[in-house]
């Protein structure tokens, strides 16, 4: 087996991975039990979904890192979840306005900016969207829309590569990698403008729930599942990490990425366990600092 073939340190570091797993683990269920304590009911699905994308990122990882053969399913796994994870993100900061009636209700005069990453930030001269229920519709699509086609372009691709058709790194024009890849990112993009186009307009309004952090722990993770490992496989593709037998480039490659995954993923628990560790109430501006107050007379 893999593991009986490492030599001490590499022991040592499979145990401490697994260990950073299984307490991140921990973390979550604590911090979900806490949160179906605390926080109203119509908010308590939305914040455990979108505080679980780290760990269960890291639990693929560590289940790939185990059993080298499920790589590709653990990533396809870890892939749809956080495909769930951003419709949810927008909605969250649709509920944490107090809903789309008193979203609404708030900005019934004022426009969205759509000129905003990451499709549009170069285009500075887009005019102002009105705030509508339509508008939000939209919205709510454009991240739907990634929730739903990403697990059927995932499911094609494990069709595809049970026939020998689809080869993960095999990026050559006449295979199906390189089109179902092109699809997934353009539709990435697609999902992630709808929700940096709300934060822009909600973060002055939600401040005081701490939405800065967590956009900014969101962003992180996309990058880290995404753009970093995009970068390791091209790297690995490209020979730049050797092959060191019994594993090949592509192998070392996708180990690698694991593994910084776990620690990563393991971090981000760790801060997001501070950052939603907070009672959640019906947002009205002027009780911020109330509702702060009272927070901090209520926690020793």
């Amino acid at each position: 087996s893999l593991f009986a073939g490492l030599d001490l340190p590499g022991r040592f570091l499979f145990a401490i991975l697994t260990l950073m797993t299984l307490i991140a683990n921990l973390v979550f269920i604590e911090e979900a039990l806490y949160i179906y304590r605390k926080i109203p009911s119509s908010k308590r699905s939305i914040i455990i979904w979108v505080n679980a994308a780290a760990p269960v990122i890291a639990t693929t990882s560590c289940i790939g890192m185990w059993i080298p053969r499920s790589t590709m399913f653990t990533d396809f796994t870890a892939a749809v979840f956080f495909a769930i994870v951003i419709h949810k993100f927008l909605l969250m900061m649709i509920k944490e306005c107090g809903g789309q009636k008193l979203l609404l209700r708030r900005f019934e005069n004022d426009h969205f900016k759509i000129s905003t990453g990451p499709c549009c930030c170069c285009c500075l001269c887009l005019p102002r969207v009105r705030i509508t229920r339509r508008t939000l519709f939209w919205l709510k699509l454009g991240t739907f829309q990634f929730a739903f086609l990403r697990p059927v372009l995932m499911f094609l691709s494990i069709v595809l590569w049970t026939n020998g058709i689809y080869t993960p790194y095999n990026l050559s024009p006449k295979g199906a990698a390189i089109w179902i890849s092109c699809f997934v990112g353009v539709i990435t993009i697609i999902a992630l403008w709808p929700v940096g186009i709300m934060f822009q307009q909600v973060r002055t309004l939600l401040i005081c729930k701490k939405i800065i952090p967590k956009f900014a722990l969101y962003q992180f993770i996309l990058i880290l599942n995404h753009l970093q490992a995009a970068i390791i496989n091209i790297l690995a593709m490209q020979r730049v990490i050797p092959c060191a037998p019994p594993l090949s480039s592509s192998a070392r490659g996708a180990y690698t990425i694991q593994q910084l995954l776990i620690m990563e993923m393991f971090l981000i628990t760790l801060i997001s366990r501070v950052v939603y560790r907070r009672r959640c109430d019906d947002l009205e501006p002027p009780e911020c600092t109330a509702e702060e107050a009272g927070d901090n007379k209520q926690t020793p």
